[in-house]
C-alpha cells in the first residue's frame, strides 16, 4: 500500500511538472531583448521595449553578450526576440538555427545597409577648407591598399601599415582577417582587432580631427558613417563562392532581420504581430544614432526622439488602441 501511495505521489508530482512547464510555454509577463554590443540595436530594443512595455503590458528586459553567445539564448529561449540579426554575417549559424525551428524570422529591419573597409574622404579627395592635402588620390579598392601601406604607418611597428578591424568578438573580425590573406595585404599590414566598437571610433575620431589618414572597418548605418565624411573602398562584385571559400569579394548583401524565439508566437502573439510590421531603413536609424551623437543621449532617450519624430511610421506597426497608450508614455 504504502508503494501504491508512493507511486501515484511521483506521478502526481510528474504531472504537475508537465502542466507547470506546458504554462510556461504558453504564456509569459517578461519579454527578454539580445543587445549584442551596437548602437543601433540598442535603439530599436528601446524603441520596441516601450511599445511592449507601455502598449502591450509586458515587462521587458536586456541582455547583453557577443554575438554567438545572444544567439545561442535566443535558440535555447533565455531570449525571446533580436530586434538586428545580421543574417549574412552569421550565415551558417542563422541559417541552421533557423532550419531547426529553434528561432522564427518575423520582419526585416532594414537592408540597405552597407559594411567594409573605410577611409576619411579627405585621405583621397583632399579637404582645402581644413588645408589637407590628399595623400591616396588614386585609392578607389581595399586591393589598392598594396600601394599605400606607408600612407597609414603603424605606429607601434612603423615597417607596416596598419587596418583597424573589427572586434575579436565579432564573426566579421574572422572575415576581415581572412579578407586581407586572401589579397596579400597581411604582409604589408597589421590587422588590430580593437577590444569593443567604442575603440575604433575613438581611434578614427583622434586621426580624423588631425587629418591624419587611417583606413579600417565600419558598417551604416551609424552615427559615424553619419556624422563623418567617409568613403567606402570598393571591392570584387559579391559572389557567394567566392565569399565562403576566400571572402575575396564585398560583403554579401545583409537583411537586418528580427527574429523570436519558436515560443514566442504562442507566449505573446500581440508582441510577434506587432514585430512582424516593424520596418525602418539605414537613414531612419542614422537619424536616431546622429541624435544620440549630437545630444549625447543614450538609446532610451534617442528612441523617445525618433518616435515622436516619426509617428506616422511607428503606429502604421500597431493597433490605434495600442498607439494611443505609447504616445501618452512618451515624454
Amino acid at each position: 500500500m504504502r508503494k501504491l501511495m508512493l507511486f501515484i505521489s511521483l506521478c502526481a508530482i510528474l504531472v504537475l511538472a508537465a502542466c507547470s512547464e506546458e504554462v510556461s510555454t504558453d504564456s509569459i509577463k517578461t519579454i527578454k531583448f539580445a543587445d549584442a554590443g551596437w548602437d543601433s540595436i540598442r535603439v530599436h530594443n528601446s524603441i520596441a521595449q516601450l511599445i511592449v512595455e507601455e502598449g502591450y503590458g509586458y515587462e521587458t528586459e536586456v541582455t547583453s553578450g557577443t554575438t554567438a553567445t545572444t544567439m545561442q539564448a535566443l535558440e535555447q529561449g533565455d531570449i525571446n526576440v533580436y530586434m538586428e540579426i545580421w543574417s549574412d554575417n552569421i550565415k551558417e549559424v542563422y541559417e541552421k538555427a533557423i532550419d531547426s525551428g529553434n528561432i522564427i524570422k518575423v520582419a526585416t529591419n532594414y537592408n540597405d545597409n552597407s559594411q567594409g573597409l573605410y577611409v576619411p574622404t579627405y585621405v583621397i579627395e583632399g579637404d582645402a577648407e581644413r588645408g589637407i592635402e590628399p595623400v591616396a588620390p588614386d585609392l578607389k579598392t581595399v586591393q589598392d591598399l598594396e600601394k599605400y601601406p606607408e600612407i597609414f604607418q603603424d605606429p607601434e611597428d612603423k615597417s607596416k601599415g596598419r587596418i583597424v578591424g573589427a572586434p575579436s568578438s565579432w564573426v566579421v573580425s574572422e572575415h576581415l582577417e581572412t579578407k586581407l590573406e586572401t589579397y596579400g595585404l597581411d604582409e604589408q599590414y597589421n590587422y588590430l582587432a580593437p577590444g569593443s566598437d567604442s575603440a575604433i571610433v575613438a581611434d578614427l575620431a583622434g586621426a580624423y580631427k588631425k587629418g591624419e589618414p587611417w583606413v579600417g572597418y565600419y558598417w551604416s548605418p551609424t552615427w559615424v558613417t553619419a556624422s563623418y565624411d567617409l568613403t567606402l573602398l570598393e571591392d570584387n562584385p559579391y559572389d557567394e563562392a567566392v565569399w565562403k571559400e576566400s571572402k575575396g569579394t564585398e560583403f554579401p548583401p545583409n537583411d537586418v532581420v528580427i527574429a523570436v524565439h519558436k515560443n514566442l508566437p504562442t507566449q505573446a502573439k500581440d508582441v510577434v504581430d506587432f514585430l512582424s510590421k516593424y520596418s525602418t531603413s539605414n537613414a531612419l536609424t542614422e537619424e536616431a544614432l546622429d541624435y544620440m551623437n549630437e545630444n549625447e543621449a543614450n538609446p532610451e532617450e534617442a528612441a523617445q526622439w525618433w518616435m515622436k519624430e516619426h509617428e506616422d511610421i511607428w503606429t502604421t506597426w500597431v493597433s490605434e488602441e495600442v498607439a494611443e497608450k505609447v504616445k501618452a508614455a512618451l515624454k
